[in-house]
C-alpha cells in the first residue's frame, strides 16, 4: 500500500508539473493561444440553460488545462464559475491529465 500511495505521488507530481511547464510556456511565448482550434466561451460548450457544460464543453476544458491554463483562466475563459473550472480540474487530473486521450471536437 505505501509503494502505491508514493506511486500516486509521483504520478501527482508530474502531473502538476507538466501543468507548471505549460503555464511557463505561455507566459514565454504569450501569443501561443492564437493557435487555438476552439473558441472557449463558444455557446456549444454549453447545455441549453447554460449551467452545465456538454461533452464538447468538457473536453474543450481538459484542452485548455493541457494547455497549461490554470483554473482561474480556464473558468474567466469558458464563462463558468471557479468551482466548475475546479472541479473539472481534478476530473482532467483522474482521466491521465494531458495523457489521457483526447475526444473529437464536433
Amino acid at each position: 500500500m505505501a509503494i502505491i500511495a508514493a506511486i500516486d505521488a509521483i504520478n501527482t507530481s508530474l502531473e502538476r508539473t507538466m501543468v507548471a511547464l505549460g503555464n511557463l510556456k505561455n507566459l514565454l511565448l504569450p501569443d501561443a493561444d492564437t493557435d487555438l482550434e476552439f473558441d472557449p466561451a463558444d455557446p456549444a460548450n454549453k447545455v441549453e440553460g447554460g449551467d452545465k457544460l456538454t461533452e464538447r464543453g468538457v473536453e474543450v476544458c481538459y484542452r485548455l488545462y493541457d494547455a497549461g491554463k490554470t483554473r482561474y483562466a480556464v473558468a474567466s475563459a469558458m464563462h463558468i464559475s471557479f468551482g466548475a473550472a475546479d472541479y473539472r480540474f481534478r476530473t482532467w487530473e483522474k482521466a491521465g491529465g494531458v495523457n489521457r486521450i483526447k475526444k473529437q471536437l464536433d
